[in-house]
């Protein structure tokens, strides 16, 4: 039998009600002695910010976990009309980037409950969340991890990108 990278992708997503699977997927990083590092967010128009910002995280530990809302947390959370692309192809996309190990979507509105399960080394965020909340720390510091917010590329988000189309401009990829 032949390698399937198709088949390789599924295997990197954890959807809800799966979450016997979290656990397995846990137990063995950690029986590897890994360092876990977390992360999450909607990621629904995929852009270079997301790819330089999971890059670096993934750069902190030997495994990259990223907490994706679903498609109910996203319409709460960012409103009306989004997200524009559904669960399953936010997971797949990032299911593409090699050094994202796992994919784990949440119903909730932040990954609070997924991080405690997790008790990631490193907790990470974008630096929008300095000085914010950023669910699921105290768990992390508590248990001997770190929290680290990373700088995020000046002028790719979503809602930047929402408004570029609507204007029809573009942005050049400006190196840090």
């Amino acid at each position: 039998m032949t390698f399937s990278k198709h088949r390789h992708l599924e295997t990197k997503i954890i959807y809800p009600g799966q979450d016997s699977g979290i656990e397995k997927q846990i137990t063995y990083y950690r029986f590897k002695d890994k360092r876990i590092v977390f992360t999450n967010g909607c990621f629904d128009i995929f852009h270079a910010g997301h790819v330089d910002y999971l890059a670096r995280a993934a750069d902190l530990g030997d495994i990259l976990i990223v907490g994706l809302n679903t498609d109910t947390s996203v319409s709460r959370i960012k409103g009306e009309g989004r997200p524009l692309n559904d669960q399953r192809a936010r997971a797949m996309v990032l299911a593409a980037l090699s050094f994202v190990d796992l994919i784990i979507l949440f119903e909730e509105d932040t990954p609070e409950k997924l991080v405690a399960l997790i008790s990631p080394d490193v907790l990470v965020k974008g630096d929008d969340y300095r000085d914010r909340y950023i669910a699921g720390a105290e768990h992390v510091i508590s248990e001997g991890g770190r929290v680290i917010t990373l700088s995020l590329l000046e002028g790719f988000s979503t809602s930047e990108i929402m408004r570029r189309i609507q204007q029809k401009t573009t942005l050049p990829f400006k190196k840090k």
